[in-house]
């Protein structure tokens, strides 16, 4: 199995998702604008986070399946400093998410990861 990947949600945009799931997460406002829908390694994740969800303190994070996502769809793309991100060209169906959790910022103003709890 490979190692999965992330997306990042706001609280408004998971409960688009969450209400359909089985109907699949066409994206976010900024996914639909770029015409694909972004995801981050575990490795990336962090810099996401400060990157682009800096106004908000809660966030969904979606664990994602790759091998449950239609291969041809899924690109990896050079992206923030020539990292090279997954990018999905299709839309992200229910069954490939393994599970949601719900990052809120620590003590420290970053979000607190899910395995930084444990």
């Amino acid at each position: 199995m490979t190692s999965p990947i992330y997306k990042i949600l706001s609280l408004t945009d998971d409960a688009a998702f969450a209400a359909a799931p089985e109907a699949g997460y066409a994206g976010s406002s900024d996914d639909a604008r770029d015409g694909y829908i972004h995801f981050s390694t575990r490795e990336q994740l962090a810099g996401t986070l400060a990157a682009h969800y800096r106004g908000l303190d809660e966030v969904m994070l979606l664990t994602v399946v790759v091998e449950g996502l239609p291969s041809i769809a899924l690109k990896w793309e050079e992206s923030r400093g020539g990292q090279l991100f997954p990018h999905l060209y299709a839309v992200l169906p229910g069954r490939a998410v393994l599970c949601r959790d719900r990052l809120r910022r620590g003590t420290s103003g970053l979000f607190v990861l899910p395995w930084e709890t444990h």
